[in-house]
């Protein structure tokens, strides 16, 4: 299956999904000192670097089976001035939005802090996924945190999951696993 992924970063959301057996064809990132990372570890995906505004879905294969990616958290995250939709960074969230609406890919995957799901942001965080719903998504949310996956770190996350509503599928969540924590030093520790 072949994706589209925005606001790339560095390419940790991509890399899961690649070794899941995704293909990503086309990327975005907006950050110049996060391309090269990207770049080196993905490099044969097309990467457009830019601000994600000033492209058009146009700009983007319309063959696609997803849309994977995390827009900006600052705006939502518990630890800034959580200005949400008043931050253009938390536009981005609308952004991200408009590229679901407009290439209508099979699902699609959404990576932000757990803080949109705070009192503060919560009914904008409807809002969005009502958007979603909308555009013809059957659309999941679910915080989660890395540390029951395996991952060496406590790090909870917001994923939500929208599958095109021609698609019979009855997406869930992998259940958390708490039998084997991972700590750090087994991870890296002979680095």
């Amino acid at each position: 299956m072949n994706l589209i992924s925005l606001f790339s970063g560095a390419g940790g959301l991509d890399l899961g999904f690649r070794i899941a057996g995704f293909r990503i064809i086309i990327a975005n990132e907006i950050d110049a000192k996060i391309c090269p990372t990207f770049r080196a570890n993905f490099p044969d995906v097309h990467l457009i670097e830019g601000d994600i505004r000033k492209l058009s879905p146009s700009d983007f294969p319309d063959e696609i089976d997803g849309i994977i990616g995390g827009p900006p958290c600052q705006s939502w995250s518990e630890g800034g001035k959580q200005l949400g939709l008043d931050d253009e960074r938390g536009k981005m969230f609308l952004t991200y939005i408009q590229f679901i609406q407009s290439k209508q890919p099979k699902f699609f995957v959404i990576e932000n802090v757990k803080g949109i799901l705070g009192d503060k942001h919560f009914q904008t965080f409807m809002k969005m996924l009502d958007q979603l719903k909308n555009a013809g998504y059957v659309v999941h949310y679910q915080l989660m945190n890395a540390m029951d996956y395996h991952v060496p770190q406590e790090r909870y996350r917001v994923f939500v999951v929208g599958i095109r509503r021609d698609i019979d599928v009855n997406y869930q969540f992998p259940q958390p696993d708490n039998s084997c924590f991972i700590a750090l030093r087994q991870a890296i520790g002979d680095i």
